[in-house]
C-alpha cells in the first residue's frame, strides 16, 4: 500500500530515466494509504493529485508549481487559503549552528509536530531525542523568528546567514518571493514549517485551509534532489507538490461552494408511457446520450404522480414525456420542474434543445 506517489514516482524515473526526456513532468491522481486513527481530516485511505518537475535545478520550477496550487484554488473558489514555504536549507543550517548537525532529522521531527503538541512539548521532545540545552535555546530564538516575509528573511540571516546553507536558502526563498509578487502571489514565510519527510533537500510548501475550516493542510511538497538515489540512479533533481483531494473536498463541502449542477446526476428523465411508447423514448434518448446529455428512462410504466415524484427526489431539471398521441404527431412534450413551464417540441428537435 502506498505511503505516497513520489517515492513510486522516484522509482519509476530511476527505472525508465534512459527512456525519458528531462525535464520530465507529470502528473499523477491516486489512492494512498496512512496507518492513522480516522478522525476529520484524517483517513487511512485517501486521494492526492501530486505534480512533479524531474531532470532540473531550476527554481522557476518552484514557481510554476505555487503558481499552479494559486490557480486551482482560485477557480475552486477556495478564498482565504494560505500557501506557506520554507527551505530545508534554513533548517539545515539551523541544525548547524546549534552544534546538532547529526540531529538535522530529529530537528526537524519535532519542528514539524509544533502546531500539534506546542512549544513546551517540542522542547521535551528535542530533549529527548538528545539535544543539549543550548542547542533548544537555538532552536527556541529560530521559531520566534515572525513579522513579514521581509522581517523574517532578516531574522534569519541574523540567525544562520553566516553559514554557507543558511544563505543559500534565504537567497532561494528570497528569489521565489519576488518572482511571484509579480504575479500578485502572496508566499508566507513560515520557519516552523519542516515537513517530517527527511527526503526534501530544498524549497518545502505546505498548503492551508482556509481559517474558517480547521483541518489544517490540504496539500504540500517540495524540492528533492537526489531521491532517485534510493534506486541506483543518482543525481536526478526533482520538485513536486500534493493536493489533498479528499481534504480539499470536505473544505469545498463545509463552505458550500459546490455549485449546485454538481450535485445533479441524470439532466432529463423520460417518463414510461406504456411498451411502444418506451421504447420509442428509449430511442431518443440514445440520441441525447451520443450529445453528452445525461438521461434516463423510467424503469416501468407507472403514474405520472410517481413518475414526478422520482424526477423531483433526484433533482432532475427536466422530463420527457411522449405519449400515444406524441408518438403518432411524431412531437414530445418538455417540462422544466423548477418552473413548472412545458412545451411540445418535433421529435427530431429533442436532441437540440437546450437542456
Amino acid at each position: 500500500l502506498k505511503y505516497d506517489l513520489t517515492i513510486p514516482f522516484a522509482r519509476y524515473v530511476a527505472m525508465n530515466h534512459n527512456q525519458l526526456t528531462f525535464p520530465f513532468k507529470r502528473y499523477q491522481v491516486q489512492p494512498v494509504w496512512r496507518a492513522d486513527r480516522p478522525q476529520k481530516g484524517r483517513y487511512r485511505e485517501f486521494y492526492q493529485c501530486d505534480a512533479d518537475v524531474v531532470g532540473s535545478n531550476s527554481l522557476l520550477n518552484e514557481v510554476e508549481l505555487a503558481l499552479i496550487y494559486h490557480t486551482v484554488f482560485n477557480r475552486l473558489q477556495l478564498t482565504g487559503f494560505e500557501l506557506r514555504v520554507n527551505h530545508r536549507k534554513i533548517l539545515a543550517a539551523l541544525a548547524e549552528v546549534c552544534g546538532g548537525v547529526d540531529k538535522m532529522t530529529d530537528i526537524t521531527i519535532a519542528i514539524d509536530k509544533l502546531d500539534k503538541i506546542g512549544l513546551e512539548k517540542v522542547k521535551d521532545e528535542l530533549i529527548q531525542r538528545g539535544l543539549t540545552n543550548e542547542q533548544v535555546k537555538t532552536i527556541e530564538k529560530y521559531l520566534f523568528v515572525t513579522g513579514s516575509n521581509e522581517e523574517i528573511l532578516t531574522g534569519l540571516k541574523s540567525l544562520i546567514g553566516n553559514t554557507e546553507t543558511g544563505k543559500k536558502g534565504v537567497e532561494e526563498l528570497q528569489f521565489l518571493i519576488a518572482q511571484l509578487s509579480t504575479h500578485n502571489i502572496d508566499l508566507i514565510i513560515d520557519p516552523t514549517l519542516a515537513r517530517g519527510l527527511n527526503y526534501y533537500t530544498g524549497t518545502i510548501f505546505e498548503a492551508k485551509a482556509p481559517a474558517s475550516v480547521k483541518i489544517g493542510s490540504i496539500g504540500g511538497g517540495g524540492r528533492y534532489d537526489d531521491l532517485t538515489g534510493l534506486f541506483g540512479v543518482p543525481n536526478i533533481p526533482g520538485v513536486g507538490i500534493s493536493f489533498g483531494v479528499d481534504r480539499i473536498y470536505d473544505v469545498m463541502e463545509e463552505l458550500n461552494l459546490f455549485p449546485a449542477d454538481v450535485h445533479i446526476g441524470t439532466q432529463v428523465l423520460f417518463f414510461n408511457l406504456g411498451d411502444k411508447e418506451s421504447l420509442y423514448a428509449f430511442e431518443l434518448m440514445q440520441q441525447l446520450r451520443e450529445k453528452e446529455i445525461r438521461c434516463e428512462l423510467y424503469h416501468e410504466n407507472n403514474k405520472f404522480d410517481k413518475q414526478f415524484k422520482y424526477a423531483e427526489k433526484k433533482n432532475i431539471p427536466y422530463v420527457v414525456i411522449i405519449g400515444e398521441t406524441e408518438m403518432t404527431e411524431k412531437k414530445c412534450k418538455i417540462k422544466r420542474l423548477a418552473t413548472g413551464e412545458q412545451e411540445t417540441i418535433p421529435s427530431g428537435f429533442l436532441k437540440n434543445y437546450p437542456f
